[in-house]
């Protein structure tokens, strides 16, 4: 095989309202929603990977999308999460509602963007320490729906 450099570039994110998911998911991080390249409005993130959104007229199905976040701005996104009256919850299953999880030692935190699509935000990548002593341990945060 070649040695051949490969990234991730961007994704098509199917929605009901392509401009309102969109601002949604810059709004949590901190992002802006660029104009639309064509048909689709792209939130770019810091590695270049855009996600772009579509909007269909068909059933979507539910899609998850993961974003690594510094520790110094998981802050910022859990407040305006909790500001926004958005559900936040440890675990893509929804049994530990109002929590974050600190799987590795990092944080992490699901919610679901308007088309119903369930969003992460992590501070460290999975796998990153399978021994810590906080694997497994959520948090409450307080205010959070």
């Amino acid at each position: 095989m070649d040695d051949v450099s490969v990234e991730f570039d961007h994704t098509i994110v199917p929605t009901r309202d392509r401009e309102k998911s969109a601002r949604s998911l810059a709004r949590i991080p901190g992002l802006e929603a660029g104009e639309p390249a064509g048909v689709f409005p792209p939130v770019t993130t810091a590695n270049g990977v855009t996600p772009d959104f579509a909007t269909v007229d068909i059933d979507i199905p539910a899609q998850h999308y993961a974003f690594l976040v510094p520790e110094d701005g998981f802050d910022a996104i859990l407040t305006r999460l909790v500001d926004a009256g958005i559900p936040v919850r440890a675990d893509p299953h929804g049994r530990h509602s109002r929590r974050i999880n600190r799987d590795d030692g990092g944080r992490g935190v699901y919610f679901r963007d308007p088309a119903g699509h369930g969003l992460e935000a992590i501070t460290l990548p999975y796998g990153t320490d399978p021994a810590s002593p906080l694997n497994g341990v959520t948090e409450e945060v307080p205010k959070a729906v």
